[in-house]
């Protein structure tokens, strides 16, 4: 989608020079509205349809395999061996083989077009999201689609628009806002610790080098080869984004993007291939500064080419309080706000030094949240991802089942995935700011604050 460039109003004579890009914000078909909040009718039995038993897929299969009230109906992926393996699992845990549907990338149409389904699970390669949730979304299905769902701002707006009008859940399987240690965070903040929360960070620093090769055809490294920018901004942003409220009383205004320049992208292609690549797009690392309409700040980085440890680099910056994930738990508050914590010998703490650990481990587990103690032994032994993939999934089978609104809905989706195109925008202008568009078309502040559905 084409950017038309617009000045910024300012006066700052500086500032009169710098050039906000934008892109197109297309209007609300007729007879459309949005879907906050949206439900379905509950379901006792909720049943799936799964695409894509690559990577993903198995473990998403295993998980609702131990999931009450799911049926998997469906399997599907190009490879008949992995639709097979997948059959084992099922079987492992005492449930039925579902139909099977392999030997070509459209085999998941004839799962989408049957009746007995409910909800299609898509985790193939990211160019494949969108055609098949769109294509499940119009027979009359739920999806929930692997990140990023979407690659490019025409691919979004095509998610929302169709998920307007067939009234159906697109929801994106962002499975780190699930992470124990993040919902900890959420709480606090919406508990006041932080004071009013100023700034936020997240990333996704994770060196792929032990990882490319698992990758079908190669897919996930000639996507960064062809394509500049934040590729894969979802695992650091939506943490950062439900602690902002986004779309629930702020949105997001502009950000402005800044790259190393590839040095271990064409190593790393020379080194699988044999082959020269010159013109590798990506940059080794990305950083993207985001501003909202309320003022907020947020840092988000995208790195897997160097030698680093792992990190999604999540922070709370707050008027009163702070807290960080990696590269250890850190936390730290004004005294004030932890005379009613019960949380004891917090007197003794200074303004400058994080919490020790006892006591920062102490306020993890008061502010995890209740629904979340019940699951966590649970999430724990099923596992994926240490159990936050496990709660994902649970919380969305639940929302299903009684009727209520999904914890991530498809605006989520937008504001998370849109990095992967805007980012490239105004790396390719000389790190020029470019706008983010309000995905709800004017209800970003209907809601007030981000909360979870129970019955």
């Amino acid at each position: 989608m084409m950017a038309c460039v617009l000045l910024a109003a300012c006066k700052s004579p500086v500032a009169q020079q710098v050039q906000m890009l934008q892109t197109d914000v297309p209007e609300r078909p007729a007879g459309q509205q949005d879907v906050l909040e949206l439900t379905a009718p509950p379901m006792d039995v909720v049943r799936v349809g799964f695409v894509g038993l690559g990577m993903r897929g198995p473990g998403a299969v295993e998980r609702f395999s131990q999931i009450d009230g799911t049926d998997v109906k469906g399997l599907c992926d190009v490879e008949a061996d992995r639709v097979e393996a997948c059959q084992k699992l099922l079987e492992k845990h005492g449930r039925p083989r579902a139909t099977a549907y392999s030997g070509s990338t459209e085999a998941y149409k004839e799962m989408c077009e049957r009746d007995d389904i409910d909800l299609i699970y898509i985790a193939t390669d990211w160019v494949h999201h969108v055609p098949i949730a769109l294509y499940a979304m119009e027979h009359g299905k739920h999806v929930a689609i692997e990140v990023p769902a979407a690659l490019n701002m025409e691919e979004i707006w095509a998610l929302i628009n169709t998920s307007e009008r067939t009234r159906k859940h697109c929801m994106m399987l962002e499975n780190c806002v699930y992470d124990f240690f993040e919902l900890a965070a959420l709480n606090m903040a919406q508990q006041g610790l932080f004071g009013e929360v100023l700034h936020v960070e997240g990333s996704y620093l994770h060196n792929l080098d032990d990882f490319w090769t698992a990758y079908w055809n190669n897919w996930r490294l000639d996507y960064n080869s062809k394509y500049r920018g934040d590729v894969y901004p979802t695992h650091g942003i939506g943490p950062d984004c439900q602690v902002l409220n986004i779309h629930r009383g702020d949105r997001m205004e502009y950000l402005v993007a800044v790259d190393t320049k590839p040095v271990n992208g064409p190593r790393v292609v020379k080194k699988l291939t044999g082959k020269d690549c010159p013109d590798f797009q990506n940059g080794d690392q990305t950083s993207t500064l985001i501003r909202t309409v309320n003022g907020k700040t947020m840092l988000i980085q995208h790195d897997v080419l160097t030698p680093r440890p792992y990190s999604r680099m999540f922070q709370v910056v707050g008027s009163d309080g702070y807290a960080s994930k990696y590269p250890v738990h850190q936390l730290l508050f004004r005294q004030e706000m932890l005379s009613n914590s019960g949380i004891p010998d917090h007197e003794n703490l200074d303004a400058h030094s994080a919490m020790p650990d006892s006591l920062c481990n102490a306020m993890l587990h008061k502010y995890l949240p209740d629904f979340v103690k019940e699951l966590e032994e649970t999430a724990k032994r099923v596992g994926g991802h240490g159990g936050m993939d496990f709660i994902m999934d649970y919380r969305l089978i639940y929302c299903l089942q009684n009727g209520l609104p999904l914890d991530m809905d498809v605006y989520d989706m937008a504001e998370w995935c849109c990095l992967g195109e805007l980012t490239r925008i105004s790396l390719e202008n000389n790190s020029s700011p470019v706008a983010i568009p309000d995905f709800t078309r004017g209800a970003w502040n209907r809601i007030n604050g981000f909360k979870y559905a129970f019955k």
